[in-house]
């Protein structure tokens, strides 16, 4: 790890803002500092926090949402809550996944794309909806689905 990402977790986990400090909010600032969590950083707020490592690992794994590896450039949502699934999440899901080599929600073997399945996106007057990079789309189809992912891979910086 290099200098400045070790800089990084330091000022997350020590310079939170918040009266009350703990292993959640450390772990969260840590992920919104870097936008994942690293060994290096478990090590660092289980230092902080006076807890063992073990327990600072059983919170981060609790959350499904935290990631521990760098993220990749290109982040696709797919909403599955009610709404979006009454009007079809179920075929964009499957198309994202086909259009991003997936059986499931994770990372492209390439580490270039993310996709993950939301409960709620906030838009469900548009359902389904898509989020790209956190640019959200309504009224999705599996053929929308597939090209919206299509362009963003082209544009997305090569590994």
């Amino acid at each position: 790890m290099d200098d400045a990402t070790f800089q990084l977790i330091d000022r997350a986990v020590n310079d939170q803002p918040q009266s009350t400090v703990t292993v959640l909010s450390s772990l969260l600032a840590v992920e919104d500092a870097i936008g994942y969590i690293p060994t290096e950083a478990v090590e660092a707020v289980a230092v902080r926090m006076d807890a063992t490592v073990n327990d600072v690992w059983a919170v981060a794994t609790f959350y499904p949402n935290f990631r521990f590896d760098p993220p990749t450039d290109l982040r696709v949502e797919v909403c599955w809550g009610p709404s979006c699934h009454v009007m079809g999440a179920t075929a964009v899901i499957a198309a994202a996944q086909e259009a991003l080599g997936l059986s499931d929600e994770g990372d492209t073997l390439d580490g270039k794309a993310t996709l993950r399945y939301n409960t709620c996106l906030g838009a469900c007057a548009h359902a389904p909806v898509m989020a790209i990079n956190h640019h959200l789309a309504g009224r999705i189809t599996p053929d929308s689905a597939r090209s919206r992912i299509a362009s963003a891979l082209a544009t997305a910086p090569a590994h």
